[in-house]
């Protein structure tokens, strides 16, 4: 299902990653793994990934350094470990970074999926990328042609072409006439246009190249409304969307918010009718704590899902799965008090792109004097102070731009890549 022109511009087999954000962190007494390396057990909040044991790391001890002691700011910060203030502009994001190496090998540079609208992905200059909320209008942009035909689609970019040439006209002129602060604004917004000037370019390359087609029971399970009430139904339906965007390499990047710091969704189809927020600042409650464990459990129930449908599809070159990097997490574990240490990260799949799984990383280990899950006060605190200052999310990513094929040694706060799961 591959389009002809991607496959003519690469041949060799084609890295993708995906990148799914869960807002307020987990509870966190009942999300830790206690063993390290191989043959550990899997907590009850990550019971239902237990069938991917062999595709997948989960990674204790991360934590980006700027994002310490803030709150909402964590998740603008997730992939891009960039910092935060308000003098302060965040930086380019992994999965942009990404696409700027896979965008001229298919017709979309990246999705940026997200259940508020709420971005994750950063582009060069720090600037949010507007992100998609319904999966039935992603569906029908990636495999519909637009009304009226490939013609009309090409006057709109000649149109669009026009009015950057424009902007970018008046701007020099524009330059010469204004203070350094100013000039540092227009530079920032001139580099936006130029994005959408590439964009421009690449799509009118492909206006030639058929849409794929898509298998009916394809149609059927994601060119439909469905409410963000059914929230298990709205979570698969997103994700049947990725796999089908990988498995036809309409594009090889993709983010997916699945909710805001502040507006993490109730989920009424098991009786939980709080945000996670509200969830997640339960200030000990028992009561709070179990509502709290089963929101966590329910969305890594369709984490597993995610990797059920990359594990099923087949292309030329093997299983989904083993071609897709996912990364899934939060820019915080301890929601009760924004403790924004030993964040809450699984890496899976990549099998093929040069990963290795079945082992549980803890950055704590030798760091602190163990777990003890029994004293609440004890584990928080390794939730919101790092033990270990080399344990740096942003060496995930790095890891994972690598794998893409990015040329980079370093990303962000990085110190090294993660060996432990290079294979």
């Amino acid at each position: 299902m591959r389009p002809v022109r991607a496959a003519s511009i690469n041949d060799s087999k084609p890295g993708r990653s995906v990148f799914i954000y869960l807002p307020n962190g987990v509870n966190t007494l009942d999300y830790q793994i206690l063993e390290s390396g191989k043959g550990y057990t899997f907590s009850k909040s990550l019971k239902p990934l237990e069938r991917h044991r062999d595709h997948l790391t989960p990674i204790s001890g991360l934590h980006h350094p700027h994002a310490l002691g803030h709150h909402h700011g964590c998740q603008s910060i997730w992939l891009t470990g960039g910092k935060i203030g308000p003098t302060e502009r965040n930086s380019i994001s992994i999965d942009q970074l990404m696409a700027e190496k896979t965008a001229p090998m298919t017709r979309f540079p990246s999705l940026v999926l997200s259940n508020t609208g709420r971005s994750l992905s950063y582009n060069s200059d720090g600037i949010a990328l507007p992100a998609e909320i319904k999966p039935m209008e992603v569906f029908k942009r990636l495999f519909y042609a637009p009304d009226g035909g490939v013609e009309k689609e090409r006057r709109g970019l000649q149109q669009t072409k026009s009015v950057l040439d424009a902007i970018l006209d008046e701007s020099r002129a524009l330059q010469r006439e204004i203070g350094v602060q100013d000039r540092t604004r227009l530079d920032q917004y001139l580099s936006s246009v130029r994005e959408v000037e590439i964009r421009t370019q690449r799509a009118d390359q492909w206006l030639d190249v058929p849409r794929p087609e898509v298998a009916a029971d394809d149609e059927r399970r994601i060119n439909r409304d469905v409410s963000q009430q059914k929230v298990g139904e709205y979570f698969r339906m997103m994700y049947d969307l990725i796999v089908l965007a990988f498995q036809t390499d309409m594009t090889r990047v993709v983010t997916f918010s699945s909710g805001d710091e502040g507006k993490g969704l109730p989920i009424p189809e098991i009786s939980i009718n709080q945000t996670r927020h509200s969830l997640s600042h339960h200030n000990g409650d028992p009561e709070q704590l179990r509502r709290l464990t089963e929101s966590d459990t329910f969305n890594f129930e369709q984490f597993a899902y995610l990797l059920d449908r990359l594990s099923a599809v087949e292309d030329a070159d093997g299983k989904l799965l083993d071609t897709t990097m996912v990364l899934y997490g939060s820019g915080m574990a301890y929601g009760h008090s924004h403790g924004n240490a030993n964040v809450p990260t699984i890496l899976a799949g990549g099998s093929n792109l040069g990963l290795r799984h079945g082992q549980h990383i803890d950055y704590n280990l030798g760091h602190f004097d163990g777990y003890d899950l029994s004293d609440p006060k004890k584990h928080y605190g390794i939730c919101s102070r790092p033990t270990n200052d080399k344990g740096r999310l942003s060496n995930v990513l790095l890891t994972m731009a690598q794998k893409m094929g990015v040329d980079t040694e370093a990303f962000a706060d990085s110190v090294s890549t993660v060996s432990e799961i290079e294979s």
